[in-house]
C-alpha cells in the first residue's frame, strides 16, 4: 500500500536521497577540516627580540652579583684592616696612676699568645707607659719552651734597669718549669695557698717503635749522611752514646735554670734537696722554701702593694681579624702547595 503523503518512489529520488544521506553521515563522522592559520607579520624579528632581552637580562644578573662578591671581599679585607690597625693594648701614655697587668697565660712556645714575642711587647708597652706605677704578671701557666722564657727573663730585667719600676708576679693556678724561669725575674713573688708552684726541671720526651716494628715484621729503611743524624728517631734504637749526649744537653740545660733561679730569688731560696729535682709544690709550701714570697691577689698587690688599685692590661692579644688572617694565610699557603703538587712534572 502507497501511503498517498509521501512522494513516489523513483530511481532519481532514491538516488538523492542516498546522497544527501552519506552526505550527513560523513559530516558526522569526519571533521571538518581547519584552515591553516596565517603567521603574525615580522614573527622572526619578535622572537630574535625576545631572546635578545634574555640574554641581556641574564647577563646584568651575572654582572650584579659580581658585582656584590666584589663589595663583599672589599668589605671584609677593609674591616680586617680595621681590625689590625686598632690594637687591644692601651694606648702608649695612660696619664692616671694604675698598675699595669700583663697575662701569661698557657703553655709558652713561640708562635702562641704567650711566646716571647707577644709578652716582650706588652712588657715595653707597661714599662713605657708614664702612668703605670708598678707592672704585675698575672701567671697561670705549666710551662713551656725554655728559650723563649729565657728571653721573657733577659727582657725583664734589661726593663727594670732602665726604667726603675717594680715588677711584681701573682700566680694563679700554676706557675710551673718555664712559668716560674719567668716569675723569678720579678721582684717578689704572690700565690694563692693552693697555687702549684716550682718544676725546676727540663724533659724530652718521645716514643720509640722498635719492639714494635720487630713484631710486626715491617723493617726501617732509614739513610742518613752524618753518623749522628737520625739518633732521635723513634724507629731506629737509641745507642747508650746517643742517650748519654741527650742527658749531657738537657744537664746543661737544667744547670741554666738553677743559675736564674739563684740570681732571681738571692737569699730568700731555702735550698733543700728537693729543690732542684723537678718537684713542683702548693703555694704555702712555696712560701715556706722560699720560692714565693707571701699570699696575694691581683687586686691584693694593686691596691695594698703597688698603691694604685686602678688596672690596665697591657697584654697583647690577637684579634678576629689577626686569627682570620693566620687561618686565611695558612689555607692559601696549602692550596699553593696542592695545586703546585697537581702541575704535571717536567721532563
Amino acid at each position: 500500500m502507497i501511503d498517498p503523503q509521501l512522494p513516489p518512489q523513483t530511481p532519481e529520488n532514491t538516488a538523492s536521497q542516498t546522497a544527501a544521506h552519506t552526505e550527513a553521515s560523513a559530516s558526522k563522522v569526519l571533521p571538518t577540516a581547519t584552515k591553516p592559520a596565517t603567521p603574525e607579520p615580522n614573527w622572526e624579528r619578535v622572537t630574535l627580540e625576545t631572546l635578545a632581552f634574555s640574554v641581556l637580562n641574564e647577563q646584568k644578573a651575572t654582572r650584579r652579583w659580581r658585582t656584590f662578591v666584589r663589595l663583599a671581599w672589599l668589605t671584609f679585607f677593609v674591616l680586617m684592616a680595621w681590625m689590625l690597625l686598632s690594637r687591644t693594648a692601651p694606648s702608649s701614655d695612660v696619664s692616671a696612676p694604675h698598675t699595669a697587668v700583663v697575662e701569661i697565660k698557657g703553655e709558652i712556645a713561640s708562635g702562641g699568645e704567650s711566646s716571647a714575642d707577644q709578652i716582650v711587647s706588652s712588657l715595653r708597652s707597661a714599662f713605657e707607659d708614664r702612668g703605670a706605677k708598678a707592672v704585675v704578671l698575672l701567671i697561670n701557666s705549666p710551662g713551656g719552651s725554655p728559650v723563649q722564657a729565657g728571653i721573657i727573663n733577659d727582657e725583664i730585667n734589661r726593663l727594670k734597669l732602665i726604667h726603675k719600676k717594680p715588677i711584681y708576679a701573682v700566680v694563679e693556678e700554676t706557675c710551673a718549669s718555664a712559668a716560674y724561669y719567668i716569675a723569678v725575674s720579678t721582684d717578689q713573688i704572690f700565690v694563692d695557698k693552693a697555687s702549684i708552684v716550682g718544676s725546676i726541671g727540663v724533659l724530652m720526651d718521645g716514643f720509640g717503635f722498635v719492639g714494635l716494628m720487630d713484631k710486626i715484621g715491617v723493617e726501617r729503611r732509614l739513610m742518613t749522611a752524618g753518623e749522628n743524624k737520625g739518633f732521635l728517631d723513634p724507629f731506629s734504637p737509641q745507642t747508650d752514646k746517643h742517650r748519654a749526649y741527650t742527658q749531657a744537653m738537657l744537664n746543661q740545660i737544667h744547670q741554666q735554670f738553677i743559675a736564674v733561679v739563684k740570681k732571681g730569688r738571692g737569699e730568700r731560696l731555702r735550698e733543700t734537696p728537693d729543690t732542684f729535682t723537678g718537684l713542683f709544690w702548693s703555694g704555702q709550701q712555696a712560701i715556706e722554701l722560699g720560692l714565693a714570697d707571701k699570699l696575694g691577689t691581683l687586686d691584693f698587690v694593686a691596691r695594698e702593694v703597688v698603691k694604685a688599685p686602678d688596672l690596665v692590661d697591657y697584654t697583647r692579644r690577637d684579634n678576629v681579624a689577626e686569627r682570620l688572617a693566620k687561618r686565611f694565610g695558612a689555607a692559601m699557603g696549602e692550596g699553593a702547595v696542592k695545586a703546585l703538587k697537581s702541575m704535571p712534572a717536567i721532563h
